[in-house]
């Protein structure tokens, strides 16, 4: 929660004047109930026009000057409110933006969303009503009791009982809703969850006929947050009913006793009419107070979500060297007895792999699905650290890198084809931001996509739209691999990154990776076995070990599993010439 504090950092002037301003409004609004009993006590006792009118031309003064320390309050706290929230968005974004796939995987992408969007406006509401009315309520409750006091003491007994019983409405009230609104909250990460798998999936959702159910299980979601928010809200209906029927049994006691006193003489009609006023502006504020604690409460609970996540350290940290030096006579990428096992989970994803591939070499990994390759892959850019073992790029362990110069020592195309909004050119130059266009040209002739884009109208600056959605699958996966082909790395990872491609243009793609990229290290992830038989080495994956390491031709005489999988998808005259 502290931490937070440093983001009014630049608005400590604004944060001062806002509360300082209404603590002003508040002494004039003060005033108000002692000109009211002057009118009356004096302007229509003695039916003193001039000073009816004066009094009046004062009352018309003091709201002017409310107006105006009001106004100059809300703008003051409005401002530091909404730099307080720009600065926490942006200090939370960059933290996001450097954990590791640890941490993100353990907090989950819909809650992050939801404590970046919803949670921080919580905060910043949270802080703009309580520059606004934290000093301002209280101070106008204890000036009322104070100013009623100077009226009547024996009266002002009265206010402190019923402040006293309001209080304890508000308390109580609260003491009940508050509870449900953490419990709404989190109802509110469950409805974004929904939201974006259903946004995210709709073709598989529609694929499998499932709107049905999916919009079931919103609805059910969707009715648990409403059902808390209700709770909450009949709850806090409660308020106004109750402090409005002890300040109208208050009125009539004040109104009583003191018409008692006006008849003895103690009191005069206009005093009766400010305690009354008094009483009012207590109910007020101390309403007032109670919104201010919901909201708070609602914000504190928001401020200590968004304060875990800027607490998360990366269990990833970059280390503080200078850039390192490849060693020519090392391996381009080095595996030696890894291990790998996710967070949480109760077995290893990978187990004593070995694998040294040279500069040059294509490295080929196959196996069945959940075998471990997008795993093992994923350990050479230190997307996750290995557990056991060591991973090695050119004679120097990974874990010495900065992540700046593995990123361009790294070309990675991932699974899932991701394009961003833009034109071509934009997205081409995401690794090389000063890439000519005679470079991104090489890369979508080697990626076989120069030909559709230069059907494009446009070019290079056609647009892509959200996601992509403007190409196809098999051309969204060339654009990506021809993006990460544009700095021309010195290692390029395609993680099955031709699944959607027919085999005529796998293989040419492949073969211009062969020819046009001298001295690459390549690795070529997949489930086809035609798209890796041609790999200098072929690592065979299965449940997390190493099932076979060689040439195709090696693995298909002494490899169980890698025959298996030829045999299911190549012909048995294409695997028996092999043999």
């Amino acid at each position: 929660m502290r931490r937070l504090f440093r983001y009014i950092r630049g608005y400590e002037k604004e944060t001062v004047i806002a509360p300082l301003f209404k603590m002003l409004e508040a002494c004039f609004e003060l005033l108000v109930p002692i000109v009211m009993a002057t009118i009356i006590d004096e302007g229509i006792k003695n039916s003193d026009v001039p000073l009816i009118w004066r009094q009046c031309g004062l009352l018309v003064l003091l709201a002017v000057v409310g107006m105006v320390c009001s106004l100059t309050a809300q703008y003051f706290a409005a401002k530091s409110a909404l730099g307080f929230g720009t600065a926490l968005r942006r200090d939370l974004f960059a933290h996001i933006d450097t954990l590791s796939y640890t941490e993100l995987d353990h907090i989950g992408t819909p809650t992050l969303v939801t404590r970046m969007t919803s949670d921080v406006n919580q905060v910043q509401n949270g802080l703009n009503m309580t520059l606004r009315l934290l000093l301002r309520c209280p101070f106008i409750v204890i000036g009322a009791i104070v100013m009623a006091f100077t009226i009547s003491p024996r009266l002002t007994l009265w206010f402190l009982l019923i402040t006293a019983v309001i209080s304890l409405i508000i308390y109580l009230i609260m003491r009940a809703t508050v509870p449900v609104y953490h419990k709404s909250q989190s109802a509110l990460d469950r409805v974004t969850l929904l939201t974006r798998e259903n946004y995210v999936g709709a073709r598989v959702v529609r694929a499998f006929s499932r709107q049905e159910d999916e919009m079931a299980d919103f609805a059910a979601t969707n009715d648990r947050l409403r059902d808390f928010q209700l709770a909450a809200g009949r709850i806090s209906a409660l308020m106004n009913p109750l402090t409005y029927l002890v300040v109208n049994l208050g009125v009539i006691a004040v109104l009583w006793y003191g018409g008692r006193e006006v008849d003895t003489g103690t009191l005069t009609q206009g005093e009766i009419t400010a305690l009354i006023n008094y009483l009012s502006q207590i109910l007020l504020n101390l309403l007032r107070v109670a919104d201010l604690v919901i909201v708070a409460t609602r914000a504190i609970a928001s401020a200590l979500r968004v304060t875990e996540v800027l607490n998360t350290t990366c269990t990833m940290p970059a280390p503080a060297t200078a850039e390192l030096e490849g060693d020519a006579a090392a391996s381009a990428v080095a595996f030696d007895r890894v291990g790998f096992t996710y967070s949480g989970a109760g077995a290893p994803s990978l187990e004593d792999i070995t694998l040294h591939a040279a500069p040059g070499q294509t490295i080929g990994v196959i196996g069945g699905t959940g075998s471990g390759k997008t795993t093992l892959i994923d350990l050479i850019p230190r997307f996750y650290d290995a557990t056991v073992g060591q991973v090695s790029l050119f004679g120097h362990n990974v874990r010495e890198y900065s992540f700046a110069q593995l990123r361009r020592l790294i070309g990675i195309v991932p699974q899932k084809a991701v394009l961003f909004t833009g034109t071509i050119r934009d997205n081409m130059r995401w690794a090389k931001p000063d890439a000519t266009d005679e470079e991104i040209w090489t890369a979508l002739e080697i990626a076989q996509a120069a030909d559709f884009v230069r059907a494009k109208p446009g070019g290079l600056d056609a647009p892509v739209e959200t996601a992509g959605r403007n190409f196809s699958g098999g051309q969204r996966q060339r654009l990506t691999i021809a993006r990460a082909l544009v700095p021309m790395p010195r290692i390029l990872i395609l993680d099955d990154s031709a699944s959607a491609l027919d085999y005529a243009t796998d293989a040419a793609l492949r073969a211009a990776i062969k020819e046009k990229t001298h001295g690459m290290t390549v690795f070529i992830v997949s489930q086809r076995a035609a798209s890796v038989q041609r790999a200098d080495q072929i690592l065979v994956l299965d449940d997390g070990k190493t099932a076979g390491l060689g040439t195709h031709a090696q693995l298909l005489k002494g490899c169980e599993v890698y025959r298996e999988i030829c045999l299911s998808q190549l012909s048995k005259e294409e695997v028996s010439r092999t043999l």
